[in-house]
């Protein structure tokens, strides 16, 4: 099973990287990690912000890998608690289906790809850093798989 990790971005500081990649490598062998990154559009004086948001769209809209169940990372989402995500998670485990989620850029998503998405899922109330919630999101995911397999990570 994969939960793909779709993100608008790229050229973020080593250590974002470096984080990443240290919760992608902990999942198990039945369970990966890959990120897909987006190339931001170019800002420019010519170009408004549903320009932009357009142009991501369409990127992140032929990158979406075939069949997976899209979840959108949004401030107006849904929070779970790291409980509630475990179960949500052991249950797409059953379903079979690949997962991506969806982090925009700094504009945020086009509305299109909110509305078409499975789901919409809020880490937080506060405001991260796009290459912080890229970690924090990881981190999650992880717990999440440690929580249903009774692995230590997870301590209540």
């Amino acid at each position: 099973m994969k939960f793909h990790i779709l993100a608008v971005g790229n050229k973020l500081p080593v250590w974002v990287n470096n984080a990443f990649t240290e919760y992608a490598k902990r999942f198990s062998q039945e369970i990966s990690l890959p990120l897909i990154e987006i190339k931001p559009e170019k800002r420019t004086s010519n170009k408004n912000k549903e320009q932009i948001l357009s142009a991501e769209y369409q990127r992140i809209k032929t990158s979406i890998p075939a069949g997976c169940r899209v979840i959108v990372l949004d401030a107006h989402g849904i929070q779970y608690t790291t409980t509630q995500l475990a179960d949500v998670i052991e249950r797409w485990m059953q379903e079979g289906q690949d997962t991506v989620f969806v982090i925009g850029g700094a504009d945020g998503l086009h509305e299109s790809i909110k509305s078409s998405a499975h789901a919409t899922l809020s880490l937080s109330k506060l405001t991260f850093p796009h290459g912080l919630a890229r970690i924090i999101l990881a981190e999650q995911l992880y717990r999440a798989i440690s929580l249903i397999k009774n692995h230590p990570y997870h301590r209540i």
